[in-house]
């Protein structure tokens, strides 16, 4: 079954305790989404000095971005919300995956860099892009259904933008870029497989509950709310900037 059970915008069956755990969770959650593709001060400064090949410690830092990386988390929770699927969800996510690689090799590699304000403000809206098409707002509001399979690696290009941007700031060492860069990249998979493995382990246990029906909407719901909270604090710090 492939998204074939888009929750229609006119549907709004919000138990309230639903409403009030989305609240609270986005209220926690701020500052961790604002900073979605920050890199820690500890790592930016051994990314910053060293040189030569260190395969194994950045293949760590590559794991350890995707699995506290809560807009590639977010992306992935809605890619995958009306999946189900092994077949399915491998292609969607590896669409993403060709996405986010592709972009953030070949932007390191060309110093190809996109304003961290502004590429994380589009990150944040591929997530509300992936809960609108969720809820079924596209053919409702237009009358058109996009591709989602090509919306899903569009947005993985532009989600590697986002993490190559911030190594080109950090001014990664030429020595060993290409041994550093890729291993850098297998931790990145790695780490996604991570998430995507609990992510899955939660929506499985949570389908088989009658609550999943009635409690889809306002799911999706916080997923809008959280990418817009992303735009809304990036456009405002790149306008302070």
């Amino acid at each position: 079954m492939i998204q074939s059970e888009r929750i229609g915008v006119a549907r709004p069956h919000v138990h309230p305790a639903a409403a009030s755990l989305a609240l609270a969770a986005v209220l926690v959650l701020w500052s961790d989404f604002a900073l979605a593709h920050a890199v820690t001060l500890g790592d930016q400064g051994y990314i910053q000095e060293i040189t030569g090949m260190h395969i194994i410690p950045f293949i760590y830092l590559g794991a350890k971005h995707m699995v506290t990386g809560y807009d590639h988390i977010l992306f992935l929770f809605g890619v995958i919300f009306f999946l189900y699927g092994m077949k399915h969800i491998a292609g969607y996510v590896s669409l993403f995956a060709i996405g986010h690689s592709t972009t953030m090799l070949l932007g390191v590699y060309f110093n190809i860099g996109i304003d961290s304000y502004i590429i994380d403000a589009i990150i944040g809206f591929s997530v509300v892009y992936k809960a609108l098409d969720n809820l079924g707002a596209f053919p409702l509001w237009f009358g058109v259904q996009p591709n989602t399979k090509a919306a899903t690696l569009i947005f993985g290009f532009l989600h590697g933008f986002g993490l190559s941007s911030k190594i080109i700031d950090y001014n990664i060492s030429p020595d060993g870029l290409v041994p550093n860069l890729l291993a850098f990249n297998v931790g990145v998979e790695i780490g996604q497989l991570l998430a995507l493995t609990a992510i899955l382990l939660v929506m499985t246990r949570w389908r088989a509950t009658p609550s999943f029906a009635r409690h889809a909407y306002a799911a999706n719901v916080l997923m809008m709310t959280a990418g817009f909270a992303l735009i809304g604090f990036q456009l405002a710090g790149y306008i302070v900037a």
